[in-house]
């Protein structure tokens, strides 16, 4: 198969969540169980494993990683003594946790599956989470079908949420006490199943999306820009590099887990564009 990309990293299960901190990728291989980097030269290193599976990343103004313990539904800190509890979701989130944005004052908004994908259980919708850093925990946004990759403006103002089972981007103001107001759709993908997300400096969003297995640059209102290609499927991309124009693309052959398991054929691919990266994360 022709593709777009080119290969920075391979030999993982099922890379999701990239991050660009410190000058290196950030991810989490699900199915890997850890947290792990990587740099432009392809060198990698496991930062911390998470035994209940790694999902969505990001950082305190303090610099103190978060992350997403997906199937026990935790929002994880990693402190000089190792992982430490901020907030347990089980009361608030349908399913199993996802991916997460973090905004500059390190309030997290996670998402969740709402139903059990890999057991082929009816589509249910789910709710977004806001973790503030002291731990509390509240819902902000219901009746979502899998809200997935999210991304937040640079003025700090605006969340645009992917959601999968919806076929489109969703969007919400973001108000001073972190609580989302004024739902509406940002923009209709129609058979398009989007995933991980990025936004750049043009407003533009970069959203992976294996269902038509292809990467697609969006703009408000639904008109797609670009379409690249890669290996297998695409699960989500980040915008990094020097210049923040290194588009960054996790990718797997499958999200079935034993399919993964079989064939560890999960990559992070890397393709230079043009208008660089912007907001958070």
């Amino acid at each position: 198969m022709s593709h777009d990309t080119k290969i920075l990293l391979d030999g993982l299960l099922f890379p999701e969540g990239p991050r660009w901190h410190e000058e290196k990728l950030w991810f989490s291989d699900m199915q890997g169980l850890h947290v792990s980097t990587v740099d432009l030269s392809g060198n990698a290193e496991k930062i911390v494993e998470i035994k209940a599976s790694p999902s969505g990343l990001g950082w305190l103004p303090d610099g103190r990683l978060l992350v997403v313990s997906m199937i026990d539904r935790r929002l994880l800190r990693l402190d000089p003594i190792g992982l430490v509890e901020i907030a347990d979701l089980r009361e608030l989130a349908s399913f199993h946790c996802n991916d997460m944005v973090v905004d500059k004052l390190g309030r997290a908004y996670i998402g969740n599956f709402g139903f059990d994908l890999a057991a082929n259980a009816p589509v249910e919708p789910a709710e977004i989470v806001l973790v503030t850093p002291d731990g509390a925990a509240s819902v902000v946004a219901e009746e979502l079908y899998f809200p997935n990759g999210t991304v937040i403006t640079p003025d700090d103002r605006t969340l645009i949420v992917a959601e999968t089972w919806g076929n489109c981007l969703t969007a919400f103001d973001i108000e001073p006490d972190g609580s989302l107001k004024n739902r509406r759709i940002w923009a209709n993908l129609k058979d398009v199943y989007p995933d991980g997300n990025c936004l750049d400096a043009e407003g533009a969003i970069w959203v992976a999306a294996p269902y038509p297995g292809e990467v697609l640059r969006v703009k408000e209102g639904g008109n797609i820009t670009h379409r690249l290609k890669v290996t297998t499927k695409p699960y989500a991309c980040m915008l990094g590099g020097p210049a923040r124009r290194t588009l960054f693309v996790c990718t797997a052959g499958s999200s079935n887990p034993d399919e993964v398991l079989a064939q560890s054929n999960g990559k992070i691919e890397i393709i230079e564009v043009e208008i660089p990266g912007a907001g958070r994360p």
